[in-house]
């Protein structure tokens, strides 16, 4: 009968809404953070730096690439030249250009960068969303770690946390014009009223098996359902999700594509109270014909990310939402037969903006060819240390992982101090 009900309102919310009744989980953060938010934005497959963040208009020809270069707002500072919008905003982000983790499978990448740690057979691993709900937990009846519109890779869930720690994912690409998330309006036929009296008789039947068995199982299950409930039944839980609230000249700011929609979307989700947003934009395995692939897919999401953080930073929240722009790795110096690059995880580029990181730098920097870092090379746990200690949690705190074996947030690696803004 509990399980008839509760199946007749269609409340199937990712697991990850259980947070709140695992009373044996602690949501606490050890000290005060910058960043409140963050918005991961994924570049799958491995994006070029030499067409993007890092040209090399000085290497012989089949290094340089296709592309000639734009100056931006950071003195001295190049880009490529279909990252104009970003170009004109770079004084408001930090640009990595030496990156490095040495795996050059797509999974293994992926995996580096979604959770800050190497992959090992023994040991799945949890997200980076994943970590900040277990940490910081909810805020304003909204799910804490949201993937837009999907979770889009194996890795960028709670590997060895709970499930109640995973992602809570849209399901329905914010650029379709039915565009509408799962889970978060009732089946039809099921008006507010007729919602709240089965409410009302769940909560009947539910006193009934309470008063004659206490169980921790039938506690959690009732503390489940109280966070569906909310989450439902909260006009501001919805409306963080609603795009329709956005003027149309907002919308078409960002551009009305996949890229820009996913950026707008992720701006009202932190806006409204999300701590971890994570999207994909684009697909960047190319191992040919480089030059029209980038000319095609780059401009939209140029205009999306440059939209974000200025749209952000107008709104005041920028300082206090980490904007993360990744990719799985680099790609080969030389440009191959077949007019591509190929995969190249020694040296690679990250844009960073807000969570209080430095406005107008460039930090480290690849050789001449764009093969091997230079100087101030960063590794995935020094980013991962970074955006943790920006958010108030630390870095080497032990969670728990099966078997009672404890398991440092991240494995090593250090705050890069270098690119965060100096405190007055």
């Amino acid at each position: 009968m509990h399980v008839g009900l509760l199946g007749g309102l269609g409340l199937t919310l990712p697991q990850m809404l259980k947070m709140e009744a695992e009373g044996a989980q602690k949501h606490y953060q050890t000290r005060d953070g910058v960043a409140k938010s963050v918005i991961q934005i994924f570049l799958p497959g491995g994006m070029a730096h030499q067409e993007s963040w890092d040209p090399k208009p000085y290497a012989p020809a089949d290094y340089r690439g296709p592309f000639s270069t734009i100056d931006t707002a950071i003195k001295g500072i190049k880009f490529s030249e279909h990252l104009k919008e970003v170009a004109k905003i770079a004084d408001k982000m930090t640009i990595i250009r030496s990156m490095a983790h040495g795996e050059a499978a797509h999974e293994r990448g992926t995996h580096n960068m979604f959770t800050g740690y190497r992959p090992s057979p023994a040991v799945e691993y949890p997200s980076m969303g994943s970590v900040v709900a277990h940490e910081l937990g909810t805020r304003n009846n909204l799910p804490p770690y949201v993937c837009i519109p999907q979770v889009p890779n194996e890795f960028a869930n709670s590997g060895y946390l709970s499930s109640a720690h995973g992602p809570f994912a849209i399901g329905s690409d914010p650029v379709k014009k039915d565009y509408q998330v799962r889970d978060l309006h009732l089946p039809k036929g099921v008006s507010a009223d007729r919602f709240h009296r089965r409410r009302s008789l769940l909560e009947t039947v539910d006193h009934h098996f309470r008063s004659l068995e206490q169980s921790d199982a039938l506690d959690s299950m009732d503390a489940f359902y109280q966070h569906a409930y909310r989450l439902i039944s909260s006009q501001q839980a919805r409306e963080a999700f609603n795009l329709k609230q956005e003027s149309e000249e907002t919308r078409k700011r960002y551009g009305m594509n996949q890229p820009g929609q996913r950026m707008l979307l992720s701006r009202r989700l932190v806006e409204a109270g999300v701590r971890f947003v994570s999207l994909t934009a684009g697909s960047w395995d190319h191992h040919d014909d480089i030059k029209s692939k980038f000319k095609k897919s780059l401009p939209p999401v140029d205009q999306a990310i440059a939209a974000l953080i200025n749209d952000l930073d107008e709104r005041g929240l920028l300082d206090s939402t980490l904007v993360l722009v990744t990719s799985e790795f680099g790609r080969t110096p030389k440009i191959n037969a077949t007019g591509g690059r190929d995969h190249w995880p020694r040296v690679f580029s990250v844009g960073i903006a807000g969570g209080g990181v430095h406005r107008g730098l460039v930090h480290g920097s690849s050789d001449s060819l764009g093969g091997e870092p230079e100087e101030d090379q960063v590794g995935i746990e020094d980013l991962a240390q970074t955006v943790y200690n920006q958010l108030g949690i630390t870095g080497d705190k032990e969670l728990m992982a099966p078997g009672e074996r404890p398991m440092e947030i991240v494995d090593g690696g250090r705050v890069v101090d270098e690119i965060l803004a100096k405190k007055c």
